[in-house]
């Protein structure tokens, strides 16, 4: 392996992406996952991933498309054992938390040991709390070299985070909130969402911190009754969101929620922001936190990162 201050590193899903650029090790990666998007730039680099399924497609045809793959034993992904040996990375980044979210470990650990040896360092992340995100990024910063970026980058997202935290102790009242992850099927989001909606000053009986997220049916929606609704498919832009809309806002159970009959239902790019465990996690609790408490927060939203599904109807 190169000396440790010079890797070449590999990132295969898209918050690994985004940790390496924010510790200032843009210029190290050799290739990226087909999903990597941010910063700007990184979808120019070689893609050594590719999906089994058709991103485009419905909630409900990606579900089906999942399940079948992953009952046959199969991941959803898979790398381009091609493009990895010409890129030779000496750090690779990828994750086991989830088979859908990104290729699997197993195949990550196979294609080292049969394309590129036993030098080649795999580090994986497998983050399901706010806590094991910015662990995650001390990591890949040790694995890089990068110790002092990181201490420099968390401090400024813990005092994000801090900030968030001292205002929204001054709300007077905790709205009920959802956390809608995926839309047909109805799941509601875990992992490390109940923490973000707490400290964004609302409530969030619905799943507990640091848990796999569930399905639910329209019947435990509707007897959850959300004041606040957060429409957040994984992996879904604003725009693929609402193309998808119909399938929520004309159930009948739609129109009885709280947050419905009082215009607190919005869409929210879940590709960007919540679904992604990198640094970007704090722009996502500064947005669930100026949607859940406008009055003490709004100011921190980030630009074109929601709408009001109730406007866009």
């Amino acid at each position: 392996m190169p000396a440790a201050s010079t890797p070449r590193v590999a990132s295969l899903l898209p918050s690994a992406t985004e940790i390496i650029c924010a510790l200032g090790l843009r210029d190290r990666l050799v290739g990226v996952s087909h999903e990597c998007d941010f910063p700007a730039g990184v979808d120019g680099l070689p893609r050594l991933t590719r999906a089994k399924i058709d991103p485009r497609a419905s909630s409900q045809q990606i579900d089906a498309a999942v399940r079948a793959l992953v009952a046959d034993g199969l991941s959803v992904y898979e790398i381009d054992t091609d493009l990895l040996r010409a890129a030779a990375p000496d750090v690779i980044v990828t994750q086991d938390q989830c088979d859908v979210c990104a290729v699997s470990l197993r195949e990550v650990e196979a294609a080292t040991r049969d394309l590129l040896g036993v030098n080649a360092t795999i580090v994986s992340l497998r983050p399901t709390a706010l806590a094991e995100i910015f662990t995650d990024i001390e990591r890949v910063a040790e694995a890089l070299g990068a110790q002092r970026a990181a201490w420099e980058l968390l401090a400024a997202l813990h005092a994000r985070v801090d900030s968030v935290r001292k205002r929204t102790a001054a709300a007077r009242y905790r709205p009920r909130v959802a956390c809608i992850e995926w839309i047909e099927p109805l799941m509601l989001a875990g992992n490390w969402i109940p923490e973000i909606v707490t400290l964004g000053g609302g409530s969030y009986d619905a799943v507990a911190p640091g848990t796999h997220s569930p399905t639910w049916d329209w019947a435990q929606l509707a007897a959850y009754a959300p004041e606040v609704v957060l429409v957040m498919p994984c992996g879904f832009g604003l725009e693929q969101t609402r193309a998808e809309l119909a399938t929520l806002t004309e159930h009948p159970h739609w129109r009885e929620l709280p947050a419905v009959r009082n215009g607190r239902a919005y869409a929210v790019d879940g590709n960007a922001y919540l679904n992604r465990p990198g640094p970007r996690i704090v722009d996502s609790v500064e947005l669930a936190a100026g949607l859940i408490q406008p009055g003490l927060l709004a100011s921190r939203i980030p630009p074109d990162s929601y709408f009001r599904i109730e406007s866009e109807r």
